[in-house]
């Protein structure tokens, strides 16, 4: 596998990840070297807090805009730290390019953009982020833990949670009911 071969694609859980919170979990990489890997869950929504709450937490006043955006749950690790995952359209100062398909921002400048309605136009917000060692995520990946392939804006962005899992398997022509949670190698 080449360095940074993953950054830009979606992680797909197979049936037999093994730790149920990745169960059916579709993962943007955000970045992935020789130094490890971070992603962030897309199809996991936190249901403890809304949008416009956080936005009155960090004292920004939210719009009719705001309301009713959700927040996924990016993954367990700092699981109070707040990324937006989203369109190149918008390029902060702090912003990291994903491949040429994606930005993400770690920073509350985007949020108050967002809320006087200069932000993204395409976004999620993640609480907390998903993290591998070196060699951890190649590993997983042998073991029959998770398929990959292009990340698709589309899905990305999109609203129906519950449909993206299913959504990116069939960007691979893979149909779930195919799936087995054994793996082999031949």
């Amino acid at each position: 596998m080449e360095e940074a071969g993953l950054e830009g694609r979606f992680l797909i859980a197979m049936p037999g990840i093994g730790d149920e919170r990745f169960h059916r979990s579709v993962i943007l990489v955000c970045a992935h070297s020789d130094q490890g890997a971070m992603g962030l869950v897309v199809n996991q929504r936190a249901e403890s807090i809304d949008f416009d709450e956080l936005l009155k937490q960090l004292e920004i006043e939210p719009n009719d805009t705001t309301s009713g955006t959700p927040i996924r749950i990016g993954g367990p690790v700092e699981s109070g730290r707040g990324f937006v995952l989203h369109s190149s359209d918008y390029n902060g100062e702090n912003a990291l390019d994903i491949a040429g398909k994606f930005m993400l921002t770690g920073t509350v400048d985007i949020l108050r953009d967002i809320a006087d309605g200069s932000g993204p136009r395409d976004r999620i917000i993640a609480l907390g982020y998903t993290g591998w060692a070196p060699g951890q995520l190649e590993q997983e990946i042998k073991q029959n833990g998770w398929l990959s392939c292009d990340a698709v804006p589309e899905i990305v962005f999109g609203d129906a949670d519950d449909d993206k899992w299913t959504a990116a398997l069939s960007e691979m022509g893979i149909s779930p009911e195919l799936l087995s949670a054994e793996g082999g190698t031949a």
